[in-house]
């Protein structure tokens, strides 16, 4: 899952994610500091593109999610109660960002389509707060059975590490969005994710 860091222009955003699409399999548009109408502008332009629908989730902005008619949703932990959301809108696939065990038991049960668990590196987007033990991935990954995705400084070579410890996906914001180059990066991190995966068969 590529998540967008909010730092790009709109235009150079769009580029960006055109180009990363086909080796991704969520992308998730985390852009708190823009308005509605740019989100919906944004999401617009993106399956005009030829972005598919079901690769694009938007988070925390269920108004232009359901404008757009997307599939998916994702609530930060602090965001719309989870389970009336599923209720008025069981169409919707919503995901939830959890940082502990006992929120991810109240998620699954709660019927999150996904839980999103973090950070597990230092990251700039966390500053000064300690990463989570990884051992804990481990702890979650038994107590439930919803698909896990973890986040929080991970790049190509941290992706076996968090893979080992039962992850079912990495979210990733910096290796993509502030490189250079984020088509190649994700392409790298798209193969390095395959090559983990033929491992574990």
């Amino acid at each position: 899952m590529a998540v967008t860091n909010g730092c790009q222009e709109i235009n150079e955003l769009m580029k960006s994610i055109i180009q990363i699409h086909p080796y991704v399999d969520f992308i998730q548009i985390r852009e708190k500091q823009r308005s509605a109408g740019e989100l919906c502008q944004l999401g617009k332009r993106l399956i005009n593109e030829g972005v598919p629908k079901e690769k694009l989730l938007m988070n925390d902005r269920m108004d232009v999610a359901l404008l757009l008619q997307l599939q998916q949703l994702h609530l930060p932990g602090n965001g719309l109660p989870l389970e009336q959301v599923n209720e008025s809108y069981p169409h919707l696939n919503a995901g939830i960002s959890i940082h502990n065990l006992e929120e991810a038991l109240r998620a699954e049960k709660q019927g999150a389509a996904y839980m999103l668990y973090g950070h597990c590196f230092p990251t700039d987007s966390k500053k000064g707060k300690e990463p989570i033990s990884l051992s804990s991935i481990r702890d979650i990954k038994r107590s439930v059975s919803i698909p896990l995705f973890v986040i929080g400084g991970i790049d190509e070579d941290r992706i076996e590490q968090v893979a080992s410890y039962g992850a079912d996906g990495a979210a990733v914001m910096s290796a993509i969005f502030a490189s250079s180059n984020p088509a190649d990066a994700a392409k790298r991190l798209k193969e390095r994710c395959a090559h983990v995966k033929n491992q574990s068969h």
